[in-house]
C-alpha cells in the first residue's frame, strides 16, 4: 500500500494550470487571476468630500464656536457626480454632497450637523448664508483624488483569487470582464450494472447512483464544471462508448470497479485507452484507488481518477484527491482542508494499519473544541457523511485513540453555530 501523501503527489504531477479565458467579473468569481490589473486613472480621480456639508476655507472659520458661529456667504450647491463652476474665497462656501469634486479654492468640509442649517430651514431663512459652528483645519473631510488607486498602480496581482471585493475593484477600474484560469470541465462517469438513474423505477436488487451526484456537487464547491456521463454498464461497449465520450474533458472521475472483486473488463477497458495504475492506499475508507491518463488523440492525454465504489469511500477520496486536483488546475494553491484540534467524545479503532479518516460532528463547548462520531463507520452509509461536518484523524500507527484525547479533525464545512 502507498501512503496518502504519495499518492497525491504522483496524482498532482499529472495535472498543470489551465489556459486563460475572458470572463465576465461575476460569473469569475472564485476563479485566479491570469493577469497583472493596472489602474489607467486615480481612485478618486478628483478631490472631494467625505461629508455632505459646506466648502470652504479653514482660514475663514478659525474662531467657529457654536456660540460664537462664524457667518459665510453660501455661492452655490455641487452634488456628486457634477463639477462646481463657483471658486471659494475667504468668507464663502459651497453646499457639497459626499463623493462630489472640491471646489476650487475650497480646503476643508464642514459637515451639516456643525452648522445652523436646520434652524435656518425651519425658521424659513432659506440658505444664502450659513452659520460654521466649527473651527477645522485644511484638509478636514476631504478625500484626496488617488488614495485608494495612484494610475499605473497594480492593484491586483497575477494569482489572486477573486473574491466579492475584488469583483468590486475590477468594477471601480470599469472592467466587466477578467482574465482567469478557466474552470476545469470534469467528466464524470458511474459503472455497474447494479446502477439506477434517478427517477427510474426503483427494482429489487438495484441501488440508485448517488456518487455521480456527490461528486458533481464536489467538483461545482471546489470550481470546476461537472460533466455527468451517467451510468457505464459492466460490459465492453458501454464501458467504451462512455470513456470517449469524457476524452474532452481537463478530467475524467469514475466510481467503482477498481478493486479486486470488480469486473476485469473495467480495468481491461480503462487500459486499453491509456495508462491506468491500481493503488492501495493506506486509509479508511478509500483503500482502493485507479490513477492514470487516457488517450485523447493528437498527443493529449487526460488525467484519470477512479474512485471506489462505496459512497462514503467516494466521497473521502474525492475530498483527498479530486479537490486538490481541481485547485491546481485552478491555478491555486493546493492546500489540505483546515483542521481543527478537538477533544474526542468516544474512542476510534484502527485495527489494519491505515490512516483512518472518522466522521465526525465537530461543536464547540466552554471554548473547546468536541468531536463526536456520527455512528457506525461502514463506508456504505451516506447519511453518515451527510450528519458529519468534520473527519476525525486516526494516524496510520496507532491503533486506538481514546476518548477524552485531542484529535485532529479535518473540517468538511465550517459551520457559523460552531466558529
Amino acid at each position: 500500500m502507498i501512503s496518502v501523501e504519495e499518492a497525491l503527489e504522483r496524482i498532482l504531477g499529472h495535472f498543470d494550470v489551465l489556459d486563460a479565458v475572458e470572463t465576465p467579473i461575476l460569473d469569475a468569481l472564485g476563479q485566479v487571476l491570469a493577469e497583472d490589473v493596472i489602474s489607467p486613472f486615480d481612485i478618486p480621480p478628483l478631490d472631494n468630500s467625505a461629508m455632505d456639508g459646506y466648502a470652504l476655507q479653514a482660514g475663514s472659520v478659525e474662531n467657529a464656536t457654536e456660540h460664537s458661529p462664524v457667518l459665510l456667504k453660501v455661492i452655490g450647491t455641487v452634488a456628486a457626480g457634477d463639477i462646481s463652476s463657483d471658486e471659494v474665497v475667504e468668507g464663502t462656501a459651497v453646499r457639497i454632497m459626499t463623493g462630489a469634486p472640491i471646489p476650487d479654492g475650497a480646503d476643508a468640509i464642514v459637515p451639516f450637523e456643525d452648522t445652523d442649517e436646520v434652524e435656518r430651514r425651519s425658521s424659513g431663512q432659506g440658505l444664502a448664508e450659513i452659520g460654521i459652528n466649527l473651527a477645522v483645519r485644511p484638509g478636514a473631510d476631504i478625500r484626496p483624488s488617488g488614495q485608494d488607486v495612484r494610475v499605473g498602480e497594480r492593484v491586483l496581482e497575477r494569482g489572486s483569487v477573486l473574491r466579492a471585493a475584488e469583483v468590486g475593484v475590477l468594477a471601480s477600474l470599469g472592467r466587466n470582464t477578467a482574465n482567469v484560469v478557466r474552470r476545469p470541465e470534469v467528466a464524470i462517469l458511474a459503472t455497474g450494472n447494479e446502477l439506477l438513474e434517478a427517477g427510474e423505477n426503483h427494482e429489487p436488487g438495484k441501488i440508485y447512483d448517488s456518487n455521480s451526484q456527490t461528486v458533481a456537487a464536489g467538483v461545482l464547491r471546489y470550481g470546476g464544471i461537472p460533466r455527468l456521463l451517467g451510468i457505464a454498464r459492466d460490459n465492453l461497449e458501454s464501458m467504451n462508448e462512455k470513456i470517449l465520450q469524457a476524452l474532452e474533458s481537463d478530467m475524467v472521475i469514475t466510481s467503482a470497479g477498481v478493486s479486486k472483486g470488480d469486473y476485469d473488463m473495467v480495468k481491461d477497458v480503462l487500459a486499453q485507452h491509456g495508462a491506468i495504475d491500481f493503488w492501495s492506499v493506506r486509509m479508511r475508507p478509500a483503500k482502493p484507488l485507479a490513477f492514470g491518463v487516457l488517450e485523447a488523440g493528437g498527443g493529449r492525454t487526460v488525467p484519470h481518477l477512479g474512485l471506489p465504489g462505496n459512497p462514503v469511500s467516494a466521497m473521502v477520496a474525492f475530498e483527498q484527491f479530486g479537490r486538490a486536483a481541481i485547485s491546481k488546475m485552478l491555478g491555486k494553491s493546493v492546500h489540505d482542508k483546515p483542521t481543527v484540534q478537538a477533544v474526542l467524545d468516544e474512542p476510534i479503532y484502527n485495527t489494519d494499519g491505515r490512516r483512518v479518516y472518522a466522521r465526525a460532528v465537530v461543536t464547540r463547548r466552554n471554548g473547546t473544541y468536541h468531536a463526536r462520531l456520527t455512528g457506525h463507520q461502514s463506508s456504505n452509509l451516506l447519511t453518515s457523511m451527510a450528519k458529519a461536518n468534520g473527519l476525525a484523524i486516526c494516524p496510520e500507527d496507532l491503533a486506538i485513540i481514546d476518548a477524552g484525547t485531542v484529535v485532529e479533525v479535518q473540517m468538511l464545512d465550517w459551520p457559523e453555530e460552531v466558529f
